[in-house]
């Protein structure tokens, strides 16, 4: 069975970046993945580390996935360490991501658990079986002033930064600008293409 992992952040129930990860979810599990959804505010994840947190530092016959981690953690690690597609969807505010997915990031995109730095350059080793990074954002700002004015500081976090530690894996990504004000043959279109990128060949 092939195992894929979406998360969601979005503070608002029923938000388009809610449906955006349904839609990804359900094209995956057509495709015959089992697909374990997290929705960081559902969930009540805690985005601020703990100083005790903040370490992946084993103590003996400790793992990597419970290394510095609350029990939510742990399991955010577990189910991410065996997924060959992750998915992540949330809002574009002040061309970050929302809070708590940076939290997120911080503790389960950790060395030792998803990659490893081997050489004295840095580069990194992905310790995962991920074959593909898919990143659904919502944004209010038209596409072309957000790529060509701002440079589109997402991608930059994700494309760049992130997938630079996930190995071998594709990155696809949609971004559904300007939300607000956007038709629903618009909205269909942009579902439409969240399947797309989730079961594309990577």
């Amino acid at each position: 069975m092939t195992h894929s992992v979406v998360v969601v952040a979005h503070p608002r129930q029923g938000s388009f970046v809610h449906a955006l990860g349904e839609a990804a979810a359900a094209a995956l599990s057509d495709a015959g993945h089992e697909v374990v959804v997290h929705d960081l505010y559902v969930d009540g994840f805690n985005p601020v580390l703990d100083p005790a947190e903040a370490t992946t530092t084993r103590q003996a016959g400790e793992s990597a996935f419970t290394a510095g981690a609350d029990a939510l953690t742990a399991r955010y690690r577990r189910d991410l360490s065996t997924a060959h597609t992750l998915v992540v969807a949330h809002p574009n505010w002040w061309g970050k991501p929302p809070a708590i997915m940076a939290g997120w990031m911080d503790p389960v995109l950790a060395p030792g658990v998803v990659y490893e730095l081997q050489s004295a350059d840095g580069e990194p080793t992905s310790l995962l079986p991920l074959r593909r990074l898919v990143v659904l954002n919502t944004g209010d700002t038209p596409l072309q002033r957000e790529t060509e004015f701002f440079g589109d500081p997402l991608a930059s976090i994700w494309e760049r930064c992130v997938g630079a530690y996930l190995g071998d894996a594709t990155v696809g990504r949609l971004l559904a600008t300007p939300l607000g004000g956007s038709t629903p043959e618009q909205r269909q279109a942009w579902l439409a293409e969240a399947r797309r990128l989730a079961v594309s060949a990577g």
